[in-house]
């Protein structure tokens, strides 16, 4: 009995001189840095290009659901353009993630940052201070021009000083920090241009680079944010922002005839669908910014998402209690 009582002493001893060693490992790695390319990317003052970033800014790329307060919600419901002063909170496993003020003031803001820098954060997700951002932004594909276009307009927008504070990392999050989140670059070879038009390779370009569809209709581990699911057959739950008691479950979006939104819907009323805007204020779709995707934009990604193969995936009701 001694010889056990000993051995689990020992045993004790070493599971927490490894908890301790690992404490330590994880402190001194969580805020580790990296390289990653500058791109080659300067804002410019021509009025076309200034418009197309802020067509992108507030339309496909959605930028005022994550960067602006929440209390400005309801007028990004009614399009309106809002200032992307930051301090949206995403509270997720890994951590509570407040975002960040992206208006032009040098204080709080990105007024002093190079334009180097913010372009290298969205191609390669490294932030200002060298450390991975989380994937929340997936412009890592956007062409040259359309990078240059986001960053031109972000260079004209109103300074709005607004100090935002830094997110609050969990253990679980300065884990991942430590050993998993790491700078995601581009996956293929970035285009010059790409061509607005109606057809399925821009409504591709669109829903995987700019608008995001893959990520919240592909199931994903809320934990790591990795893909678990096949894309586009939804079943990512999300908490919802307006009632913590409620999980937001993203439908599948393919052409499946049983479990597929698309199966029975056809061009005019997707393009219709997105017109309405929210029907059910739970949702995490950022309906206020979609309602200013142009019918172009439209027909292209719904030409491209009727082009994927149906996937089976029954996703069920929409809204079901938090786990």
């Amino acid at each position: 009995m001694k010889i056990i009582f000993k051995f689990l002493k020992w045993v004790g001893i070493g599971f927490g001189l490894f908890v301790l060693v690992m404490t330590i490992f994880v402190m001194i790695k969580k805020d580790r840095t990296f390289d990653a390319p500058y791109p080659k990317i300067s804002a410019v003052k021509d009025s076309l290009v200034i418009q197309r970033g802020k067509n992108l800014v507030y339309g496909a790329a959605h930028c005022a659901y994550c960067h602006a307060p929440i209390e400005k919600v309801d007028a990004i419901e009614r399009g309106e353009i809002v200032p992307l002063s930051g301090g949206h909170v995403f509270d997720i496993p890994p951590a509570k993630i407040i975002t960040p003020n992206i208006t032009a003031d040098k204080e709080t803001g990105i007024g002093n940052w190079p334009d180097s820098v913010l372009a290298r954060s969205l191609r390669y997700m490294v932030g200002h201070d060298g450390r991975a951002l989380l994937e929340f932004m997936p412009f890592q594909n956007l062409s040259d021009s359309d990078l240059t276009a986001i960053i031109s307009y972000l260079r004209t927008t109103e300074p709005v000083k607004n100090t935002v504070p830094k997110s609050e990392w969990r253990l679980l999050g300065n884990i991942l920090k430590a050993l998993v989140i790491e700078p995601v670059g581009p996956s293929e070879e970035i285009q010059m241009s790409v061509k607005p038009d109606s057809t399925i390779e821009y409504g591709k370009y669109l829903a995987q680079s700019v608008a995001n569809c893959r990520g919240c209709h592909t199931d994903r581990d809320m934990k790591t944010g990795k893909y678990v699911g096949p894309f586009y057959a939804g079943g990512f739950k999300m908490p919802s922002e307006i009632n913590p008691a409620l999980l937001v479950v993203s439908p599948n979006i393919t052409t499946d005839p049983t479990t597929g939104r698309l199966a029975n819907m056809s061009e005019n009323d997707f393009i219709q669908r997105f017109k309405k805007g929210t029907i059910i204020k739970e949702s995490m779709m950022p309906w206020g910014q979609f309602k200013n995707l142009s019918e172009l934009e439209l027909k292209a990604i719904y030409r491209y998402l009727a082009s994927i193969p149906p996937i089976a995936n029954n996703t069920g009701p929409v809204l079901i209690p938090a786990e």
